[in-house]
């Protein structure tokens, strides 16, 4: 990590008629950091992803990226900053394969130009050359090699998450926002998908914000962790320090719930499943 932030939320609140989702969050992601965000069910989380990536527009607050103010920019020029995303509810191009899904992630760095494309110029097939071996290399990292033909609605459940992240990083962000990547895995599949998120940071040097409903995993991988409630940042620290947090364990359980801190003795696992259903 550099000590200097990657993306930084000032004051940023987002409001639906009445309904205050987000609420006055300051956030620091820090480049080269994993950085985790959890929070009970409604907490604000993903809408903090649709801010970022500018799916939807803040009511107030600004969005920083690398210097450079991002609120008010469409989706595309925000993903060709450098930010990309993967989502709860995966969404993949269905009926083309999973080389064909890596591909469409890399039209940002395409050079060659539409007329190009018409006319199948040499400038252009070279360039559709370099795509082609690159999505390659990307699919064999993924953990898909020999998978690049397969329809990607075919590909098993594990396979398509793999593969949304794939195309994530075909775009090659500075900025990788991952929605629960190990929503509804089992447990060798989640420890094999925390592997390979840290092996996207090891590979690329890519920061990773981090929404997780499972305690485990966004307490042993993320570097920093803030917790929301209600669209309220309620505690921001080292895992350490937030998973003691008492208004961390009160936001998910109550006041008088009678159970220890999370961590990894009976009460603690108790808590991380009651956390694991209630984020969900």
């Amino acid at each position: 990590m550099t000590g200097q932030p990657i993306l930084h939320c000032k004051s940023l609140g987002m409001r639906f008629g009445g309904l205050t989702a987000i609420a006055e969050l300051d956030l620091a992601v820090m480049q080269g950091s994993i950085h985790g965000i959890i929070g009970p069910n409604g907490a604000g989380k993903t809408t903090v992803f649709n801010c970022v990536t500018q799916n939807l527009h803040p009511t107030s607050g600004e969005v920083w990226f690398r210097g450079e103010r991002l609120d008010g920019l469409t989706p595309d020029r925000v993903a060709a900053a450098g930010i990309s995303r993967t989502y709860q509810n995966i969404r993949l191009f269905r009926n083309i394969t999973a080389l064909e899904n890596l591909l469409v992630g890399m039209h940002l760095h395409l050079r060659s130009t539409w007329w190009g494309a018409i006319f199948n110029t040499r400038h252009a097939r070279a360039d559709e050359q370099r795509a082609h071996e690159e999505a390659v290399r990307l699919l064999h990292f993924v953990g898909l090699r020999g998978r690049g033909d397969v329809i990607a609605r075919n590909l098993a459940y594990g396979e398509e998450r793999r593969l949304e992240i794939g195309r994530a990083l075909a775009t090659k962000p500075d900025l990788l926002l991952l929605d629960e990547p190990t929503a509804g895995m089992n447990p060798r599949e989640t420890t094999d998908m925390m592997s390979f998120i840290q092996e996207i940071r090891a590979r690329f040097g890519t920061t990773i914000l981090l929404i997780e409903h499972q305690m485990r995993v966004v307490m042993s991988m993320s570097d920093r962790v803030t917790v929301l409630d209600h669209g309220v940042k309620i505690s921001e620290g080292q895992p350490a320090g937030v998973q003691r947090d008492p208004v961390v364990i009160e936001a998910y359980l109550g006041a008088n719930s009678g159970h220890a801190p999370f961590g990894d003795d009976e009460a603690g696992d108790a808590v991380s499943d009651v956390v694991a259903g209630a984020s969900r």
